[in-house]
């Protein structure tokens, strides 16, 4: 593991590293004062099988006479209080566009949502993770207003490339130009815009910029962050001539921004978002214990739908099965739906191009919608856009099914190890919004929709109603999940290849205290199953407890069990 003396070395040099590591300990000793940390945990991280995080825009529900943060802290208190531990707010900050990602003021909460009151209040019940936005920020933010108008403290915190530089190597997200032409006090110049003209890339090749969001990552863990995640960080280091993508210099700067944490506030967790290959995925944790504690499961979504879609689970456990293991300093962040779409680009190399196109069809078949990014080569799929219940529902199944089936997509997130990170749509059980489609232009407003208070608690209690059933089957799951230690995010996995339709898997608690088998039917068939030394490593006892409603075990004798499985059924087993 690199010194933080060493980090800022081989960003910045050796010649502007002093000055550099000085400025950072003043940063870090003017926060360590005002950032409360709790006892955690001593030899893991400061994890549980308790932790749940429920993803959420600050206004996906509103009520009138409140502002949406205090809507969301009581509807969250009076619903998902025995659900959750923690809330995910999308960036919160003033914006000018992609619905927060185009931040104006990182030190604010967008007035439209609430104060920093309503947010530190939020965190009395539920822990809290916060977005930082560094990749870019808003073409109306004050940073970007002062270097067009040539405000020399600005100077130099955003990339100006000459037009006729070749950029043909860069790692494209969007079908959309990756240079935006700005009038400067300079002139005409062309700025690095990697999402969208709005969205201003940051040259953290200029210190100034790395001690900025320094300073704004610390104020984050003192306003009651647990988990910070770090949006887009993959794009964040720019070499002309490279893919700028990955960069050895970004993986720096988040071992930089994790040996901060572990000094002034070791009890925060950071995330790194990279919707990217799998194996770039996961090089963001670094050596094992010195980058991201946790890293998203971008492969977990596309997999899951495809398993439910093709009545076929082999692909997903293959993939299971290839996980490198988790320890005591970092695990996964395990997610079905998020605010954004599902992505494709994760799935490449475990479906082949007539897995991905059915894939593709049937999401616009289930009135889906499907977003591209350029290539050398041209346009190509990037993103499904649609409501994950939507995804995963079969149109012609009676309402009690649907619900089944959606859950025991679910089910594989939860069974997983990692956290388990749940987008409020899906824990509430919302279905496409075609009209924020519509009225925007913006495919991912499909799954963004703002909930009426009032209206989603009569839905909610609307008895065997779509919603009704996944928020119950839900909070059942959960229930069950946050009591076991073999749920733990450091305990460990054993994935079993059982019958193709079935995902399977054993968790065993880190102290070895107890053991979950979990089975989770992707189909509509009825199973009936043999598990023994065959094709189960693990010791299977006389004795067990079934801890789900569904699936049965018929007999359960030393080392052989026999179980039933009904269409979609979600099995778990203790023993």
């Amino acid at each position: 593991m690199k010194t933080k003396k060493e980090l800022i070395e081989f960003i910045y040099g050796s010649e502007a590293a002093p000055s550099v590591e000085k400025r950072i300990d003043q940063l870090m000793d003017q926060w360590s004062s005002l950032i409360r940390v709790p006892k955690v945990p001593q030899g893991k991280l400061p994890l549980s099988e308790d932790d749940v995080v429920m993803i959420t825009y600050g206004d996906s529900i509103k009520k009138e006479g409140m502002t949406p943060l205090q809507a969301l802290k009581e509807f969250a208190d009076l619903w998902l209080r025995d659900m959750l531990s923690g809330i995910h707010i999308l960036p919160f900050s003033p914006y000018t566009s992609d619905d927060g990602f185009s931040v104006v003021d990182y030190r604010q909460i967008n007035p439209d949502l609430g104060s920093w009151e309503d947010v530190e209040d939020l965190g009395e019940k539920f822990n809290l993770m916060f977005d930082l936005v560094l990749n870019h920020c808003s073409a109306s933010s004050d940073w970007f207003k002062g270097f067009l108008a040539g405000d020399e403290k600005y100077t130099h915190y955003f990339h100006s490339v000459d037009p006729s530089t070749d950029l043909s190597s860069v790692f494209r997200p969007r079908a959309l130009p990756l240079l935006t032409e700005f009038e400067t006090a300079r002139g005409k110049e062309q700025i690095w815009t990697t999402f969208s003209p709005d969205q201003v890339d940051l040259d953290f090749s200029n210190p100034d910029v790395l001690l900025e969001f320094l300073d704004i990552f610390l104020l984050y863990a003192a306003k009651g962050a647990q988990i910070i995640r770090l949006d887009a960080i993959g794009f964040l280091w720019k070499e002309i001539g490279t893919s700028c993508m990955h960069h050895p210099k970004t993986h720096a700067v988040v071992q930089l921004y994790r040996s901060v944490l572990n000094e002034v506030a070791p009890h925060v967790i950071l995330l790194t978002e990279t919707n990217v290959p799998h194996k770039e995925n996961i090089s963001y944790f670094g050596d094992g214990n010195n980058e991201a504690h946790m890293v998203y499961q971008f492969t977990l979504p596309p997999l899951t739908l495809d398993a439910f879609v093709r009545e076929n689970a082999s692909h997903l456990t293959d993939w299971a099965a290839s996980l490198p293991e988790v320890n005591p300093d970092h695990t996964y962040f395990n997610f079905m739906s998020s605010h954004d779409g599902i992505g494709v680009l994760p799935a490449r190399g475990y479906l082949n191009e007539k897995e991905l196109d059915n894939l593709i069809s049937v999401v616009k078949s289930r009135g889906g919608k499907v977003s591209y990014k350029a290539t050398p080569d041209g346009e190509i799929p990037y993103e499904l856009n649609i409501n994950y219940r939507d995804a995963v529902n079969h149109p012609d199944l009676p309402v009690d099914l649907k619900a089944m089936q959606f859950i025991a997509s679910q089910a594989v997130m939860l069974c997983m190890a990692g956290v388990p990170g749940i987008y409020v749509h899906s824990i509430l059980g919302s279905g496409n919004w075609t009209q924020g489609v519509e009225e925007s232009g913006i495919n991912r407003r499909i799954n963004r929709e703002k909930l009426n208070s009032q209206t989603l608690v009569r839905e909610l209690e609307e008895e065997n109603s779509l919603r009704n059933l996944i928020y119950r089957y839900y909070k059942g799951l959960l229930k069950i999940r946050r009591q076991h230690k073999a749920f733990d995010p450091s305990s460990p996995q054993t994935v079993l290849k059982l019958d193709p339709e079935v995902f399977a898997l054993i968790r065993t608690a880190y102290d070895s205290s107890e053991s979950v088998l979990c089975l989770q039917n992707t189909s509509r068939r009825r199973l009936d199953m043999v598990l023994d030394g065959r094709n189960c490593p693990v010791a299977l006892p006389a004795e067990c407890n079934s801890l789900t409603e569904g699936g049965s075990v018929v007999e359960a004798e030393e080392g052989r069990w026999e179980i039933i499985l009904e269409p979609y059924d979600v099995c778990w087993v203790a023993f």
